[in-house]
């Protein structure tokens, strides 16, 4: 009996050892850890950042909740990809405005470096030259700052197969040569009265009253006009025939007007050269060749009453009130807006294209080309003094990028 007690009582105190152990372990196998292992969330895959992104699209993205998953933004990311051109050579050919001619020299040099197999010929020969090349199908795309006229678009086969693509803003300013290249301010109406030949003299008083500080020489005004079918003629036209009933009844607006003055040069570069190699002589120009040609230009009185320098700021500005409300077709004329800070002188350029294409090289070329230009090429414009576009016509452009096909076929995401 005392050796059953004497074992009994070992064993209780075995199991009290025992107990506690067993419970710990339980315990530890069944209890999850607080905190994740620091692997798991630094190593975790991220989703690769794309080059060029559509606007309209990132602000989708950006509208996403930041809780999505992994894959859901992964996929997101994906759709924005740019579009590239083939990796065959291929080369296009384009023809039109000289207005923007600075701006595409770049673009399409840049582009080239960009992509070597790609070449991008363009002759600058004013924009009815690019209309009519466009419309007898001798180029790949035409290029002008005055939007193509209804009777214009019919010819090239109809508004289905017109596209208006903006690039950029440019101004059209009032350049001259005066000795000491004094800063010189000009209403709407005094601009039309000099290439009327209503104002023939430089100390004219009409001149000589909003420049009251300025050495006006009594001398004649050697009047330069395009002498080629032009965009910056229209652009020109159209804003004096705003501004002015004389003009828009006398000589109106156009790509090619009858002057009643002066004499032509061809092209943006052929005007700015005669105006610097002319004294006492005014001509109206790209902002770019003046500043390249190193030539004094005006101040304009915009509708305000204000006088305003061309700048990116002010031509920004003269296309802030129209660019949530363009046409579904693009083309649209800004000159002489309401904009407080607006220079009155300010225009879309555009490429023309036609949207159905058949060649699937050139098309996805184009496209490729087009969608790079209106994001990545707007980095270039400031410095050459064009203004970008802006977002809300980016997205437009956008729109009508996406529906260039081949036989029915969409470009875009192919």
């Amino acid at each position: 009996m005392r050796v059953l007690s004497k074992r009994f009582a070992a064993l209780v105190v075995l199991l009290t050892l025992i107990i506690p152990v067993l419970s710990a372990c339980g315990s530890k196998a069944t209890t999850p850890p607080t905190t994740a292992p620091v692997a798991q969330t630094t190593n975790a895959p991220t989703a690769p950042a794309a080059t060029t992104a559509p606007a309209a699209t990132t602000a989708a993205a950006t509208a996403a909740p930041t809780t999505a998953p992994t894959a859901a933004i992964t996929a997101t990311v994906a759709t924005i990809t740019a579009p590239v051109p083939p990796s065959d050579q291929v080369k296009l050919n384009g023809a039109g405005a000289t207005f923007p001619f600075v701006l595409y020299s770049k673009w399409f040099s840049e582009y080239n470096k960009r992509y070597p197999s790609i070449q991008i010929n363009y002759q600058s020969i004013g924009s009815g030259g690019g209309i009519k090349q466009f419309t007898e199908k001798t180029v790949d795309f035409g290029a002008s700052d005055a939007p193509m006229k209804d009777d214009q678009i019919t010819a090239a086969g109809g508004a289905a197969n017109v596209f208006h693509i903006p690039t950029v803003l440019g101004g059209v300013v009032a350049t001259y040569n005066l000795e000491g290249s004094p800063k010189l301010k000009f209403t709407g109406e005094v601009l039309a009265n000099i290439f009327l030949g209503k104002i023939t003299k430089w100390n004219d008083p009409a001149i000589a009253k909003d420049n009251p500080d300025a050495k006006l020489p009594d001398t004649d005004i050697a009047v330069v006009h395009r002498s080629d079918g032009s965009g910056t003629t229209f652009v020109w036209t159209d804003y004096l025939s705003k501004v002015s009933p004389d003009w828009k009844t006398t000589a109106g607006a156009s790509t090619s007007v009858s002057w009643p003055v002066g004499v032509g040069g061809k092209g943006n570069d052929g005007v700015a050269g005669l105006v610097k190699q002319t004294p006492n002589a005014i001509g109206y120009v790209e902002l770019a060749y003046a500043i390249q040609n190193q030539l004094a230009y005006g101040s304009v009185q915009n509708k305000a009453g204000t006088f305003i320098d061309p700048s990116i700021a002010s031509l920004t500005a003269a296309a802030a009130g129209t660019a949530g409300s363009l046409p579904d077709d693009l083309r649209v004329s800004i000159t002489n807006g309401d904009g407080p800070e607006g220079y009155p002188i300010t225009s879309y350029t555009y490429i023309l294209v036609n949207p159905n294409q058949t060649d699937a090289a050139k098309a996805q070329t184009i496209v490729a080309f087009l969608w790079w230009g209106i994001h990545d090429g707007e980095q270039f414009a400031q410095d050459l003094n064009y203004a970008p576009l802006p977002p809300e016509v980016v997205a437009k452009a956008e729109a009508k990028i996406k529906l260039i096909n081949v036989n029915g076929k969409p470009v875009f995401g192919n």
